[in-house]
């Protein structure tokens, strides 16, 4: 008997397994410096477990589910199947086999989460937990206004207990909600220029009320302590101080087109992983930006797909704030991979509701 299975679907299923040996075999070929996150999480040398912040929490997840008790490879065989199963609950778009851009980068997407997710992560856990969001907005149940609620809520609430700068999103992601509906000749671009503008006065506020701003304290702290070493290789290193208010300024603006814009990664034409890194966030961000623009002129038609673009960009100008290089950068993106999926499909899930 004869089992078909439609060409969509053995794509995925293709792309999961071979992923999955990647991802259990991710640990005998990466670099130390790969591991030195997973290295705290699973061994918690300096007793940070606890409930609030990234690392004490994630080292009591993986206590608490017994993961850190298991060798790395035996942690990615269980931790990638949950990863593919979430996108395979979001969905599996009917073109997916189709050789394309947009398909390419999901597909370097699967490689990327076997790579740095084969591993104790913090992305694992905020893998899973903005999926929530992107089954928010699919749920038919849930109106549009407590979708959108619901998702600020989660956000709010991880910035709170996990990582601070998810707080700063639903600020921008609203923030430039309502700037969207003013008229104007570049709209989009204009609006992601307001959400760099809030980034920036957050920032500022935050530097009157604690004496350092926000890339100060956070960028600058983690690429001082690194100057000089191997793991400098693509810092964001901004081309002003940021210990002033104009040089908080452009190195927000200089972080945010770093990360989104890494031209300045070519250069490192001897770091392959840096250079598919380039090539994958130009071609992201530019098909996301297209999509956004769309989703602007139609926002009473796409409105659920708006917002999610609101979040993704809210994210893109918070990474401007603290990445402190390319690599980094590009994990953390795969922690926002959810939502990054359905942004790219979204025509293909709101069919279906």
């Amino acid at each position: 008997m004869k089992i078909l299975i439609q060409k969509n679907k053995a794509r995925f299923l293709f792309l999961f397994i071979a992923n999955l040996f990647v991802a259990v075999t991710a640990f005998y070929i990466l670099p130390k410096r790969f591991f030195y996150d997973a290295a705290i999480i699973a061994f918690d040398r300096g007793n940070e477990i606890g409930f609030f912040g990234s690392y004490p929490l994630t080292i009591l997840f993986y206590k608490v589910t017994g993961l850190r008790y298991l060798p790395f490879p035996l942690i990615a065989l269980i931790q990638y199947p949950v990863l593919a199963y979430v996108l395979y609950k979001v969905g599996i778009p009917a073109n997916f086999d189709k050789i394309n851009v947009k398909n390419l980068l999901v597909y370097l997407g699967f490689f990327m989460m076997a790579i740095f997710m084969s591993m104790p992560s913090k992305e694992f856990i905020t893998y899973l937990y903005l999926a929530l969001i992107v089954f928010i907005f699919k749920n038919e149940s849930i109106s549009f206004k407590k979708s959108v609620f619901l998702s600020l809520f989660l956000l709010a609430i991880l910035g709170a207990f996990y990582r601070p700068y998810f707080l700063l999103m639903p600020i921008i992601a609203f923030g430039m909600y309502l700037v969207s509906f003013i008229s104007f000749k570049s709209k989009t671009l204009t609006t992601i220029f307001y959400g760099l503008f809030i980034a920036v006065f957050l920032s500022l506020s935050y530097g009157l009320v604690k004496g350092k701003y926000l890339s100060e304290s956070s960028r600058e702290v983690v690429n001082s302590a690194r100057l000089q070493s191997q793991d400098a290789n693509s810092m964001i290193v901004s081309p002003i101080k940021p210990d002033t208010w104009y040089g908080e300024t452009v190195g927000i603006v200089y972080g945010f087109f770093t990360v989104n814009f890494p031209v300045n990664g070519l250069k490192y034409l001897l770091s392959p992983q840096i250079i598919a890194f380039v090539i994958w966030q130009l071609l992201l961000f530019y098909i996301l930006f297209v999509r956004f623009s769309r989703c602007l002129k139609n926002r009473k038609e796409q409105e659920y797909e708006l917002w999610i673009l609101l979040i993704l960009f809210s994210y893109f100008i918070v990474q401007g704030v603290f990445e402190p290089d390319l690599g980094t950068a590009i994990r953390h993106k795969i922690g926002v991979f959810p939502l990054i999926y359905y942004a790219l499909y979204y025509e293909h899930f709101r069919k279906k509701l």
